[in-house]
């Protein structure tokens, strides 16, 4: 097995710490105060690209091994990847911080060339694979949402040094945002899910239909709301593309309860059971979210609107669902990688030895629920209510960061 996982799963890991060290610094002024500028922009891309993608990236690498059963294209374009992605992105959260525009120039080009390094790497892997089903088409169309993502916000960094695309500098943020969170994060997450799922489950012979249908009707969301977006966000099309992502989410859910109906394994683990969970609460979401956008469509870029859905959805979903797949992911790497050759030999522990279920279930437990708290808070704009659920949020996340963390000592 490669190490190539191993260094975006800790770099990811890392991230994940120093974006709750300076939350809590802050006490989460930087979420009241809004993403729109320097502060909110070091944030929001130290969690999405610092942590989420960074450690999104590293599963990409070791889970294709696993579905295809075969080798990444070029183990060695990956390192390079890493290298570039990481200079590039921690010299892009340095010029955020210093708000030099020179470093930003400098290190957002970085960060781009790592995110087609990355890409060329996995459609590479997938082309010569040639296995093509509702898994590996959810990654190459997740990775080619990532790369609009970039694309994006390049353009936008052209806009602030510029000035040539005037006037459309709100539309392309709102598509950023969007293509960067529906289509790469939510592709990858349901597409993986997938082959994790019935694996942890031991789930067989249970129908699959539905994951077509979800890859359709998301990449439907994914491809509306950034056309929407794009073309001015007329509320009826942007209240459209929330609707069709409900659908796409319901109908993912529904999938998940037949993995979960068709499973031989009554208990697949704290953190697997809480991901359903998870993702059963984010559909009544979801749900409920549609209704409201299709009742106030007039709202919907409203900034409160914007950061309260934000927040649930990476925070909630986005974050929430990689947590809960990492009880089991980063086990079975370290394990795997350390213990592999000894399998049965006195001695040897046991995968499960290597984390605490008990530990993982309290603190899953405690990070579901201070989640509410600065939603609530953010949506009724009371800032002391986001700052005290976001500095439990932050705490036991910490907590279970180390908890993680430990499994690599073992």
């Amino acid at each position: 097995m490669s190490r190539l996982p191993f260094f975006f799963i800790v770099a990811g890991l890392i991230g994940f710490g120093l974006f709750h060290l300076s939350s809590l610094a802050s006490l989460f002024t930087w979420i009241g105060d809004g993403v729109r500028g320097p502060t909110g922009w070091f944030s929001s891309h130290l969690f999405v690209l610092g942590w989420a993608t960074m450690l999104a990236m590293g599963a990409v690498y070791q889970l294709l091994g696993v579905i295809l059963q075969s080798k990444l294209f070029s183990v060695r374009l990956g390192y390079v990847h890493f290298a570039v992605f990481a200079v590039g992105l921690a010299s892009l959260l340095a010029g955020f911080l210093r708000g030099e525009a020179a470093w930003l120039a400098v290190s957002a080009p970085l960060v781009f060339l790592g995110i087609l390094l990355f890409a060329s790497n996995v459609w590479a892997t997938l082309i010569c694979a040639g296995q093509w089903n509702a898994i590996t088409v959810s990654a190459a169309a997740g990775v080619l949402y990532l790369v609009m993502t970039g694309v994006t916000g390049m353009i936008m960094g052209v806009d602030f040094a510029t000035g040539w695309f005037y006037g459309m500098h709100n539309r392309l943020f709102a598509v950023h945002i969007w293509l960067g969170t529906v289509g790469w994060f939510g592709l990858i997450i349901t597409g993986f899910s997938y082959k994790l799922l019935p694996m942890f489950y031991l789930a067989h012979r249970y129908p699959s239909g539905l994951q077509t249908a979800v890859l359709i009707v998301w990449n439907a969301a994914a491809l509306a709301g950034a056309a929407s977006f794009l073309l001015g966000g007329r509320p009826w099309t942007a209240g459209g593309a929330v609707a069709l992502l409900a659908v796409a989410v319901a109908l993912y859910n529904l999938h998940l309860l037949q993995i979960r109906k068709a499973r031989h394994k009554r208990c697949p683990g704290k953190g697997i059971a809480w991901s359903v969970n998870g993702n059963q609460a984010f559909a009544v979401i979801a749900v409920l979210a549609a209704v409201w956008a299709l009742a106030n469509p007039e709202r919907l870029s409203d900034q409160r609107a914007v950061l309260v859905a934000g927040w649930i959805y990476l925070a909630g979903w986005v974050t929430f669902m990689i947590l809960c797949y990492a009880s089991k992911i980063v086990p079975f790497l370290w394990w795997t990688w350390k213990y592999g050759g000894q399998a049965g030999r006195p001695g040897t522990p046991l995968m499960a030895d290597l984390l605490d279920e008990r530990k993982v279930n309290v603190c899953l437990a405690v990070i579901a629920v201070s989640l509410l708290a600065p939603a609530a808070g953010l949506a009724l704009d009371v800032r002391p209510l986001v700052a005290a659920g976001g500095i439990v949020y932050s705490v036991s996340s910490l907590a279970y960061l180390s908890l993680l963390g430990l499994v690599f000592r073992r």
